[in-house]
Order: structure tokens, then sequence, then C-alpha cells
């Protein structure tokens, strides 16, 4: 294997990677003056972050519009808390048997989702989505545990543990040699897994893997009728993808030792998606952005209620108030999800590449750019679904 290929970058790749890794290793630095700078939200954002390009390497690149890939986000988790209590409370092993486990339930899946495509897939994918929420739910719940969640207990045999570490009192934290994976400790580790996930998404774009799934996504019809094979490369993609899903699912359970069955529901998969087009399909920063963006809008206005709001608008008139804060009330605390869904609707409308779209313009405009070749970019981003 040819070792000098695959570690070969170009030098816009690797100012891409330095100036990415500075970015997310400094979070509790920048992150300060936007009031999110605390271990369990930055933890949030590496997770999803490693979610949301793992997806991006199956919808960006091959137009495959998954709605099913909470499954995976849950058999992770499910995985890791095994691992947990019957081995190690090592996040390491927890992480590979995770990945390993997700990737051979994308692949039972994939085999079969893709044996269709465009919206067909889509419904594959959201079926089996829900056959695992409604098994990890109500049918085996001996191993899930049902609607309570699979848990810690202190009566967990945790054999490798057991045999090189003694009893500690209460329930035990994920560690490794004694380092606890909470705070920001917890926040790292999950940031080095993400910097690891973004240099292999790197690789993979810049691949010929990674062109063929580009041909795929333009005309996989042309390339059929051509003679060449596009299932082991769709096929290839979606395991990856899920791999990912899992790594996240794993890294969910370390930073909090549980597992439940409202990972897998399909709004979880439907939240997926909204990162990945929100940010930018196809692009490398664009899905990691838009996790960040709603993730951080889930913090900010779901925090938001009608005392704070009293607070916030408490210079107008006792009339006006009222009112405004009747009005905005519907779009903060549990309503959060409105406000997302209207910030949706204006970047789909006005910005249909994500806000790497927006960057590109406002670059463009400031540098005079422009041109067809700054057009093509653009609509390179919009993802159009495999035939």
């Amino acid at each position: 294997m040819n070792f000098q290929g695959i570690f070969s970058m170009s030098r816009k790749d690797v100012t891409t990677l330095v100036i990415f890794s500075i970015v997310v290793l400094a979070m509790p630095i920048w992150l300060q003056p936007f009031g999110a700078a605390y271990p369990d939200l930055m933890q949030r954002f590496a997770i999803f972050g490693i979610l949301a390009i793992g997806f991006n390497i199956l919808f960006g690149l091959t137009g495959y519009l998954s709605f099913g890939h909470a499954a995976f986000l849950g058999v992770g988790s499910y995985t890791a808390v095994w691992t947990f209590k019957l081995f190690s409370m090592n996040p390491i092993p927890a992480l590979f048997f995770a990945v390993i486990l997700s990737g051979l339930f994308a692949l039972v899946i994939g085999y079969v989702s893709l044996r269709r495509s465009g919206i067909y897939f889509s419904i594959l994918t959201l079926a089996f989505a829900q056959m695992s929420y409604n098994l990890a739910y109500s049918v085996l719940t001996p191993i899930t545990m049902g609607e309570t969640g699979l848990q810690l207990e202190a009566s967990d045999p945790r054999i490798i543990d057991s045999m090189f570490v003694g009893e500690e009192a209460g329930l035990p934290v994920s560690n490794i040699f004694g380092l606890e994976m909470t705070g920001i400790p917890g926040f790292y580790f999950c940031a080095i897994f993400l910097l690891i996930g973004f240099f292999i998404t790197q690789r993979i774009f810049a691949s010929p893997f990674g062109m063929m799934l580009r041909g795929i996504k333009s005309n996989q019809t042309r390339m059929n009728y051509t003679g060449f094979n596009t299932r082991p490369y769709t096929l290839t993609a979606f395991v990856i993808s899920g791999m990912y899903a899992g790594l996240a699912g794993g890294l969910m359970a370390v930073t909090d030792p549980l597992a439940g069955a409202e990972r897998m529901q399909w709004t979880a998969s439907g939240e997926i998606v909204l990162m990945t087009i929100l940010g930018g399909v196809g692009t490398l920063l664009g899905p990691i952005i838009g996790a960040w963006l709603i993730k951080y809008f889930e913090n900010i206005f779901s925090s938001f209620n009608e005392n704070v709001l009293h607070n916030l608008f408490g210079f107008l008139p006792d009339g006006l108030e009222g009112f405004v804060v009747e009005i905005t009330s519907m779009f903060v605390g549990e309503g959060w999800h409105l406000t997302l869904g209207l910030v949706f609707v204006l970047v789909v409308t006005f910005l249909p590449g994500g806000m790497m779209e927006g960057y590109r313009r406002i670059t463009t405009l400031f540098t005079g750019g422009g041109g067809d070749g700054d057009k093509a970019k653009s609509e390179d981003t919009q993802t159009q679904p495999a035939e």
C-alpha cells in the first residue's frame, strides 16, 4: 500500500487542517464571549461535528439522502455502554466496538437499502431506523432496558477493571489511566476524534474513491451504462458514514454513560440532515458549522423563558412588553425548533448551498472574483439525488 500517497496533502488541505485544528482546540477560549465555553456544550460540538461530516460522506458525495443514521448513533451508544458494563471503563475499547458494530449494522441496512435510489432509498432507511427504535424501545428490553435506558450499575462485572483496578465507591466514570472523561478532558478527548475524522474525510474527498462517489452523484445511470458497477462504492460510503455515526454514539456514552432509544428516533436523523444542509452539502467544513450552529441555537434559545423575556424587553411600555413577550415566547424555550425552522427556510431559500455558499459570496464580493467558476462551485454544493 502506498502510504506516501495516502498522507500526501496539498498546501491548501494542510492549511485547512491546521486552521481547523487550532479553532477546535482553542474552543474554551474563543467561545467565552458567546457564553458557550462550558464542557458539556463543547463536547456536543465535537460529537455532532463527527456525526455531520460522516453523514456528508454519503449525502454530500453520492447524493443518497438517508433518514436512518440515528440508528447507527444508537447502536454505537448501546455498544459502548455494554462494553463499560462488561469489560472496562476505558473508553478506547468501547469506541472500537461501537465503530465495528455500527459498521456491520450499516453494512446490513445498506446492502438492502441501496437496491433502490432516490426517495425510495430514503424511505427504506427511515423504515429501518423506526424499526430499530421500536426494537430498542419495546422488544429488545433485556438488552436496551426499554424506555428507562441502559445505565451503569455498581453490580456490573467489568471483568478487566476488576482484575487491575480496585472497587470504587459509587458508579465509576469512564477514564484513561485515571484521567476521567468529564469536563475539559472529556472535550479534548472528543476533539481529538473530531480532528482525526476530519483528516480522514479530507483524504476521502481528495482520493480517487471520492471522485468515484462524485461521479455517482453527478450521473449514476450513465456510469452504469458504461459497465461501471457503482454499488460497491455506494455501499462502502454508506458503511463509512455509519461508522462515523457509531463513533459519535460511542462518544456520547463516554461523556455520559447512558444509552436510550430516543437517540434512534427519526427526528434525530432529521436533525443530522438539517445540520448538513444548513452548513453546506458536499463541503468539508459546512456540515460541522451547521452542527455547531444548531447545537448553539438549541442551547441559547431553549433556555429562554418568560422571565428572561420580560427582563429583556423591560424597557418597553407595559402593554407592548406583554405583547412582544407573548409573540417571542413561541420561538424560544420549548418552541425553539420554530426558530430553527425559520432559519432553515431562509437559508434554503437564499443560500441553497448553505452557510459555505454565503461565505463564498462574501469573499467573492471583497476579492472581486466571480464569474462562471464561482457559479459552478456554488451549484456543485447543491445535492442532486442519485438516479
